[in-house]
């Protein structure tokens, strides 16, 4: 039985329900010893409580896109199948676009994630990661008039833990850009949410780390791939960014101004630069690794400055301070805009609510490349 599905949501608050009921029925008409009376009530109190904190917890589960499966919740989802050292650019020196085409089959995703999203199992021929894809289509996409043009694409990276279907579910992204995209405010961009939980109980930082996970590799070669293999995706930087929240926001921060050549804008919503902010990041635990996967410390270092556009916000104390900080040692064309939220702390309520201004600024900010244009993916 699906973790996230409304049958076992609704079992759950029935056994919560008879829980409670049990003891009003049975405290009294309990009989035998006094140990055992106690006991029977201890158990009946005991019951209800185990109950009840399911419930909560799916509920909070559900509403937050925390855990998908039940392996991803009781530690069984290891989704690295080999991890070996790809090089500082991440390829293991394979060309993506010489490469054989990577053709997946793709099957509605119903999983309290609303209209029209679909995912597939993916396996990284790079990166050595096998995973759950989930990706949206514009309203053009299918439009006659367009059959012949090719559409950016943004990557959804969710917090951790955090599921494929948080931005769809709990930000409802697709859900607010459609009427913005047919009335033409924002760029119709196909949306694609990879999966970053790859490691039981731990946080991979979307790094390469060799031995371990090359979850940098799966983001931004093997999905990419993926991307415009089986769609009309632009293949181009210029058409592509990655946005996340909290522990995504991190990654997408980190993979935009260490990849310049594969995306040309990044946001980051409530995130961090040190690794050591999340207490699970396997990118921390190393001194070398924690200061190489800092995107303060790769703005800082890089040969020339990246030309990638930075959209940062957070409150004073989770995300701005840090966003002010890449914004200093932005140098042009490197460019980082930075908002001071004023409440609502780290919740997914606040990110929400971004979603139409971020889409705004991908659009303005990825210039004409934002626009649908001629050519298909490769």
């Amino acid at each position: 039985m699906s973790l996230t599905g409304t049958p076992f949501l609704v079992i759950a608050i029935l056994a919560a329900a008879a829980a409670l009921l049990l003891p009003l029925v049975l405290w009294t008409r309990i009989g035998g010893p006094a140990l055992v009376r106690w006991v029977s009530r201890l158990l009946m109190l005991g019951f209800a409580q185990v109950t009840a904190i399911l419930v909560v917890f799916l509920l909070v589960n559900n509403a937050n896109g925390l855990y998908d499966t039940w392996d991803d919740l009781l530690g069984g989802g290891n989704h690295v199948n080999a991890a070996p050292d790809l090089g500082p650019d991440g390829t293991g020196g394979r060309n993506a676009a010489t490469e054989p085409k990577v053709k997946q089959k793709f099957e509605p995703y119903t999983n309290k994630v609303g209209k029209d999203v679909m995912k597939t199992m993916l396996k990284g021929q790079v990166s050595g990661v096998e995973g759950d894809v989930a990706v949206w289509l514009p309203p053009q996409y299918n439009d006659p008039a367009y059959k012949d043009k090719s559409f950016p694409v943004v990557e959804l990276l969710p917090g951790y833990p955090g599921s494929i279907g948080a931005w769809f579910g709990t930000l409802k992204v697709q859900e607010q850009l459609t009427p913005m995209m047919q009335r033409g405010e924002v760029a119709p961009f196909i949306l694609v949410s990879p999966r970053t939980t790859l490691l039981s109980g731990k946080d991979t930082g979307c790094a390469n780390v060799a031995g371990v996970v090359n979850a940098d590799s799966w983001l931004s070669v093997d999905v990419r791939k993926m991307v415009t293999d089986n769609f009309r995706a632009q293949t181009g930087a210029g058409g592509w960014a990655v946005a996340g929240y909290s522990a995504g926001a991190h990654c997408a921060a980190k993979l935009a101004v260490e990849h310049p050549d594969r995306y040309r804008a990044g946001v980051d919503l409530s995130g961090y630069n040190d690794p050591a902010a999340e207490r699970d990041s396997i990118t921390a635990k190393d001194p070398k690794l924690r200061e190489e996967s800092n995107p303060l410390w790769i703005l800082k270092h890089a040969k020339t400055p990246p030309h990638v556009s930075l959209f940062v916000s957070g409150e004073q104390t989770d995300g701005y301070a840090d966003g002010l900080a890449l914004k200093k040692a932005a140098k042009a064309p490197t460019a980082v805009t930075v908002l001071k939220l004023n409440g609502g702390g780290h919740a997914s309520a606040v990110w929400k609510t971004q979603v139409p201004e971020v889409f705004h600024w991908l659009t303005k900010e990825m210039g004409a490349t934002a626009k649908s244009s001629n050519g298909q993916g490769v």
